[in-house]
């Protein structure tokens, strides 16, 4: 096998993990039976030992992928001098994920029939299990095979016999016009292996019943603007990264794809993050999808009843609540074209970044805005939240970046520990809450007039990244979008300004520059713009009223998504996608520049 480009894969999932399947027919990542489980096909990480599970035509060919419209149902089209082919993929949503609890299986179901002529396929399934680490035997049987480890036990059921190998099985096979293959990949816990082998429904009927669940769901859907496609695909995106027992939204599936091919920016993002609170319950409720912005709340409440001692959050938790998340390499994969470390597990839960006070109470807010009245009991831990930010908010911090170069005092977290007070005031005026309404006032003003004074440079003219530093940071955009500064503010116009010079080509944004030296995150070599920041710079270019400006810029970037519509955390100086895949942040992103750039659009007509 060869590595593939991170844009040339799709996307599968039942709610509780993801399948990526490249447009050549290969699963080359998927973990099981959870999100951040170990792997059982890492083939993205190391092209000969990381596991993998291919079906291809045998012929030369060309392919297309798409997704069944309105669905998380994923088609690849197969052209040749044979003949005309598909291969579909799904994992069916079980009853038992759709109630919040954990399902026993999980499955991947691959569909192969020819549309036209007569088509050769080759099938090859290697799993290795645990990222590589892991031995595993293969079990033949009348109706497939079982590959079993020490933790873990997968089957593979075939119509067709397949060709035991040492560690995997291959076949290959042909199928005339208007005939079709369906295997079926389970997974279970070990001990529970007596029905692995055997679906409880057919292909047709799971496909149905698959295809039937997700346009259900997005029927839902609100949003009817201009972009409409862009943003149901975008909604899909998140709902896939839900863990359905908790309602948490991992940041991406991936682990350690790389922020610069061979570079050492290569971090595990299986996780869930407190930053990504406020703007996952704006975009899921501006949308509609109620029920999921309920259940992420109920995620954060839960966290909110686990304050530290002194009141502080964590910046990550795993999808299950679970606080610690030791971070590690292993050193033993390649890694995606050569870049080390492989890394499972992030130490960043233990940092201090105290910007995600700002962004918990904004969501808080929202949601009690938009959604449901929250509870005296979850009000109680917000006040000691609060009193936290006031006791700490002249402290300097690793930032919404998760610097490893060590603390400072970072203009957008003074931003957020602003938003923290902001919204814990107008929370406990709407709900009558007590409140330390003084203290909050003063420290909120305080914190205001900190970062008018300090954060301004005069000479740069626009909001610095820290403190007596002469660097940009497009998290300043953010200023206006959390009713910090006036959209049209002179000081907001000119930093905006600043950031396109610094920052922006084209449509294409960086989060500070790093091509200097001296990084303020700590770590050597360089990356690629951000996604999210671009979308950040459309939305304050559409709120200061430039809006024909917003608008290019925003289908400019709708041209950097892959062929089905995701996003990777970065975009390479040649357009390749970059960082882990597909990344929630950057749909929610595009959700939100979409719903005010069409709100303005329409204004104006």
């Amino acid at each position: 096998m060869s590595y593939k480009s991170i844009e040339d894969y799709g996307i599968i999932g039942d709610l509780h993990t993801v399948a990526l399947v490249g447009i050549d027919g290969s699963i080359d990542w998927c973990c099981l039976p959870h999100f951040d489980s170990p792997s059982v096909f890492a083939a993205l990480l190391d092209d000969k030992k990381g596991g993998y599970f291919k079906i291809a035509a045998v012929a030369p060919v060309r392919r297309k992928q798409l997704y069944l419209p309105e669905t998380n149902v994923l088609l690849i089209r197969i052209y040749s001098d044979e003949g005309i082919a598909e291969v579909t993929d799904f994992m069916p949503i079980e009853a038992r994920s759709l109630e919040g609890k954990r399902s026993n299986y999980h499955q991947i179901i691959r569909r192969v029939s020819t549309v036209a002529g007569n088509m050769r396929f080759r099938l090859e399934c290697f799993p290795a299990f645990d990222y590589a680490r892991e031995k595993h035997n293969v079990q033949p049987y009348p109706q497939g095979v079982a590959f079993l480890s020490s933790s873990c036990a997968v089957g593979l059921v075939s119509p067709l016999p397949l060709d035991l190998q040492e560690t995997g099985v291959t076949a290959d096979f042909a199928l005339a016009r208007g005939n079709s293959a369906t295997f079926y990949l389970r997974q279970a816990d070990r001990g529970s292996e007596a029905s692995l082998l055997i679906p409880e429904e057919d292909g047709s009927a799971a496909f149905h019943h698959t295809v039937d669940f997700w346009k259900s769901w997005l029927s839902q859907c609100r949003y009817t603007g201009r972009w409409r496609e862009m943003v149901q695909r975008s909604a899909l995106v998140l709902k896939l990264l839900t863990y359905a027992p908790t309602g948490a939204i991992v940041a991406a599936p991936t682990t350690s794809l790389p922020e610069a091919i061979g570079g050492l920016r290569n971090w595990d993002y299986r996780y869930c993050w407190i930053r990504d609170a406020s703007f996952t319950l704006y975009g899921l409720m501006r949308l509609g999808f109620n029920n999921e912005a309920e259940s992420f709340m109920g995620w954060l409440e839960q966290r909110c009843r686990e304050l530290g001692r002194d009141g502080s959050l964590q910046p990550i938790y795993t999808i299950e609540g679970r606080h610690e998340i030791p971070e590690s390499e292993l050193s033993h994969l390649d890694g995606y074209r050569g870049s080390k470390p492989v890394r499972i597990g992030n130490a960043a839960y233990r940092q201090s970044q105290l910007d995600i006070y700002g962004e918990l109470m904004d969501s808080v807010y929202l949601y009690n805005k938009y959604g449901a009245p929250i509870s005296y009991d979850l009000w109680r831990n917000l006040e000691r939240l609060l009193d936290y930010v006031c006791d700490h908010w002249r402290e300097p911090d690793e930032g919404i970046w998760e610097v490893r170069g060590g603390p400072r005092h970072f203009v957008y977290s003074k931003l957020m520990c602003w938003v923290a007070l902001d919204r814990g005031l107008r929370l406990a005026a709407k709900r009558s809450f007590p409140a330390d309404h003084q203290r909050w006032l003063r420290i909120r003003d305080e914190i205001y007039r900190e970062i008018m004074d300090r954060a301004w440079d005069q000479k740069i003219d626009a909001f610095v990244q820290s403190y007596g530093s002469d660097r940009m940071d497009a998290s300043n955009l953010l200023m206006p979008l959390v009713f910090f500064l006036s959209p049209t503010d002179p000081r907001m116009l000119r930093t905006i300004n600043r950031i396109q010079e610094r920052l922006s080509l084209d449509s294409l944004v960086h989060r500070y520059d790093i091509r200097e030296g001296n990084s303020p995150d700590g770590l050597p070599g360089r990356e690629g713009a951000f996604s999210i920041c671009s979308f950040w710079l459309v939305e304050a270019l559409t709120r200061a009223g430039r809006v024909d400006e917003a608008r290019l810029m925003f289908e400019k970037m709708l041209g950097y998504a892959n062929h089905v519509g995701l996003y990777a955390e970065e975009i390479g100086h040649c357009g390749e996608a970059l960082g882990n895949f597909p990344q929630a942040f950057t749909h929610l992103g595009l959700i939100s520049a979409a719903f005010n750039l069409d709100r303005v659009l329409a204004k104006g007509k």
